[in-house]
Formats: structure tokens, sequence, C-alpha cells
């Protein structure tokens, strides 16, 4: 199957408008192909960071496409060396092509932002903070009332993880999530604008969490590799569904989760 077949795969589940969308609004992404070796792939690895475990998961299994969430190039690369790039230079001496779904994924409908929410317990969203074209970032909504040791429980449970930090001791009924880096004073004014008792995200800075304890919010923090790798597993469960002929392996680094 050639490149541009699976490119536009993805571009169907996540649509890659929604990353210029985000640019539009000042931000900075850099999703789409990133390296292409020019060769016909025949399979397949997701992995959420383009790393060198993820290259030599590659290599064991005989994919030349790795599929990525976070960018394998974030900004202009100035050299591509072993020792500057050392898991692009993998690639390319390997005839390895990356594709990354970024900004895209975290706000497509069924996106790492949304699924966020489901491995949460959440139904459907009351508001969304960021609302793009065809999906957004950032999510209000219900769940089923519980203490918050069990509903921390649950989340450890669920993402595969037992580094959850948790501040609070209110009771869980309506949460405020954003999955990745999204944890700022905008998400805490968003979250009690809209009635939240909880919020869950990762990348959590002191003077934050204490503004939102202060505030009355319980607050939830995974790392950030936790945050979205539940959600990476489901895009890359859908992707395989549409290109059923191509050997996919997803790829979980538990260094981070």
């Amino acid at each position: 199957m050639n490149l541009k077949k699976i490119y536009e795969t993805v571009d169907a589940l996540a649509p890659f408008l929604l990353s210029k969308e985000y640019m539009e609004r000042g931000m900075h992404d850099n999703s789409g192909i990133l390296l292409d070796c020019g060769r016909d792939i025949k399979g397949i690895v997701f992995s959420l960071d383009l790393s060198l475990a993820a290259v030599a998961e590659a290599k064991r299994t005989g994919a030349n496409l790795i599929i990525t969430h976070h960018p394998a190039i974030w900004e202009g690369a100035m050299r591509l060396t072993p020792d500057d790039t050392p898991a692009l230079a993998e690639c390319i001496a390997g005839g390895i092509s990356v594709l990354s779904a970024h900004l895209n994924l975290d706000a497509a409908k069924g996106g790492i932002d949304e699924s966020l929410m489901i491995g949460l317990g959440g139904k459907g969203a009351l508001a969304v903070m960021e609302e793009l074209s065809c999906g957004g970032y950032g999510r209000v909504y219900d769940v089923r009332p519980q203490p918050l040791d069990g509903f921390a429980a649950r989340a450890r449970e669920t993402f595969g993880t037992d580094k959850l930090a948790v501040y609070g001791e209110r009771e869980v009924r309506r949460v405020a999530s954003f999955c990745g880096g999204g944890f700022t004073y905008s998400a805490i004014a968003f979250a009690l604008r809209h009635g939240a008792d909880t919020l869950v995200t990762s990348d959590g800075k002191h003077h934050l969490i204490s503004e939102a304890v202060e505030k009355g919010l319980n607050v939830l923090l995974f790392t950030h590799y936790a945050s979205e790798n539940y959600g990476f597993h489901r895009f890359a469960e859908a992707v395989k569904t549409k290109i059923e002929e191509l050997p996919c392996t997803v790829f979980t680094d538990r260094r981070f989760l």
C-alpha cells in the first residue's frame, strides 16, 4: 500500500485541517508525512513518540512506517545525524517512513481528548473549551457520582498507570479534562465556569495546582504519556480496521506510562 493511501485513511479519522486551524490561532504544529522513504508500506508501528525503542519495534516486526502522535520533527532540524536526531537517522537508514498526527488527533471526533473523557466515564460533553470545525479540545461532562478515591482508582486501571497524582476530597460528579499539556489558567476558568468539581489533565505546575485546589477543584494529574496513550490506542485500532491487509503493531513505552 502506498503512503498516500495511509495518509488519506488517517486524514479521514483525524482531519489534518484541524492542525491548520490551530496554527491559524497562533499555535505551532507539524503534522503529516514527515519522512517519506519512497517505498510501498508493508507494515505499520503505532507509537506515541518516535523513539529508538519504536524504531527497534518496527525493525523487529518488519514494518516500514511508524505513525506517531507527537511530531517526529517539531521545529526545523538543522542536522539529521545519529547524534542530533538518532531515531530519525535510524529511520532513514532503515527505509522507515514516518507520519505524525498531533493537534488534529487531539481535537478530532473520537480523538485523544474525547477518548480521555470516555475513559474517565463521560458519555458526552456539556461544553467544549476550544471548538473547531469538526472537533475540539477540553471538555466538561457529567460522570456517575462517586468518591474521589474510587474515581482515581478506576482511572489508574483504565489508563494502565500507577503514576496519578490526586489532590482534593470532593465527591466527583462533573469533570473537566484536557489531554496532554492542557493545564492552564484558561482550563481552570473553563472548568469552574461550567460547574466542574474535578479537573483531569497532565503536566501540572505547582502554581496551577494550587490555584485549582484553592478554588475548590479536585485535581488529577496523569503523566503526559498516560493521558494520551489510551486515546492513541483507540485511534490505532480505528486505522487498523480500515487497512486490514497491512500488519499493524501498537507500541507502548512503559517508561513514560
